[in-house]
């Protein structure tokens, strides 16, 4: 999949950052889909993996700076996971626009917080409902998940639903604990939690 997606960028000559999504069959065999010629929303996951900051480089190379890295320079370490965080409710999903009375963010080690939230900020109707998103990096899965669950019980958001709770579900449930979950994840996690 990684050469086709280099072998893309190169045929449409993209010089920047950007995401080349594939469907993969229950046969390993996989499909092209799309490319978003923009940093996704998990973006800080390949940064703390990497520990290369992916919006630099795009500076960079729009600046008209040569891409000096390499992609055998690009070493994955640890294990990192991101939950966004939405003004919405936590299990049906509809949206909890309106003021935010108190947000104290998680820290620690490995814990990023990308958000503008803040006390007394108001979440309005019109937007996307994502308020933030906690990023955690660990050594491991392991660590990478425990410090998600105390990332996530360390948050506190008030005036407004999130989908906290949902978070700190299924950072509990074996399934998802365990690794391998597919698309069909969440949705069949939904129907057997009925709420």
């Amino acid at each position: 999949m990684g050469e086709q997606a280099v072998a893309l960028a190169k045929a449409v000559k993209y010089q920047s950052a950007g995401t080349v999504e594939f469907v993969v069959g229950k046969d390993q065999s996989f499909y092209f889909l799309e490319m978003n010629t923009r940093l996704q929303v998990e973006h800080p996951v390949t940064e703390c993996i990497t520990g290369l900051d992916l919006v630099e480089w795009m500076i960079r190379i729009a600046a008209g700076e040569p891409l000096t890295l390499k992609q055998e320079d690009v070493q994955r370490n640890g294990w990192a996971i991101e939950c966004r965080i939405n003004a919405e409710d936590p299990f049906k999903f509809i949206p909890s626009p309106g003021r935010i009375s108190v947000w104290h963010a998680p820290g620690g080690p490995g814990v990023r917080v990308d958000s503008h939230a803040y006390t007394n900020y108001f979440v309005p109707p019109n937007y996307d409902s994502m308020i933030g998103k906690i990023i955690v990096y660990g050594d491991n899965r392991e660590q990478a998940l425990a410090r998600m669950r105390t990332a996530l019980a360390e948050t506190l958001v008030e005036g407004i639903n999130t989908n906290i709770a949902l978070h700190r579900e299924l950072m509990n449930d074996a399934k998802f604990e365990a690794g391998g979950t597919n698309i069909h994840y969440l949705e069949e996690w939904l129907a057997a939690h009925k709420r």
